[in-house]
């Protein structure tokens, strides 16, 4: 199926429909590619040049996300929470949701969050009254990944503001593992 779409076009369609913007990447100091281009390319300069767009959604979308982050509003995870939205779930107790990602990083992506924010919508917002649950969460990264068959070696990721790409003002773990890491990860 993806063989009859030209070269490209999901990405020209993203581009045209979302507020994001698309970048230029500049290959060589007097060679810019641009768009327009893009289909004239060598496959590899492709990559570079989807990977710095998708690099800069995410960017543009945690500065955006961080302009209402403390709205109250409820987040895709409390609609999650509320099973309005479907989710893959892998792990789940009175206080603590796990789901698998839907944009995987790594062969087991699971994000583990609290089901009652309680002001929690990043860690750097944590209070000494928060301690609990923040041990809680760390608790069933730890069962997710032993459920996951991921014991032996996984990473927990928090992301934390805008600089950090967070994108979803609720406070979440990322476990990540069924690969090999690298290091740094950053």
């Amino acid at each position: 199926m993806a063989a009859s779409i030209p070269p490209f076009s999901l990405l020209r369609n993203y581009a045209a429909t979302t507020a994001r913007a698309f970048v230029t990447v500049k290959v060589k100091p007097s060679y810019t590619i641009s768009s327009t281009t893009l289909h004239h390319l060598p496959s590899g300069s492709r990559r570079l040049q989807f990977y710095a767009s998708a690099t800069n959604n995410e960017e543009a979308a945690a500065r955006a996300a961080a302009a209402n982050a403390d709205s109250g509003a409820p987040t895709i995870f409390d609609k999650i929470i509320a099973k309005e939205i479907p989710s893959s779930i892998v792990y789940e107790d009175e206080k603590v949701l796990a789901f698998r990602d839907i944009d995987p990083q790594a062969p087991v992506h699971v994000l583990v969050i609290p089901k009652f924010r309680d002001g929690l919508t990043q860690l750097g917002k944590a209070e000494a009254r928060h301690g609990e649950i923040l041990g809680q969460l760390l608790y069933a990264a730890k069962i997710v990944a032993e459920k996951e068959g991921i014991l032996d070696g996984f990473r927990v990721v928090i992301n934390n503001g805008s600089d950090a790409c967070q994108s979803v003002y609720h406070l979440h773990l990322h476990v990540l593992g069924g690969r090999q890491m690298k290091w740094p990860p950053g």
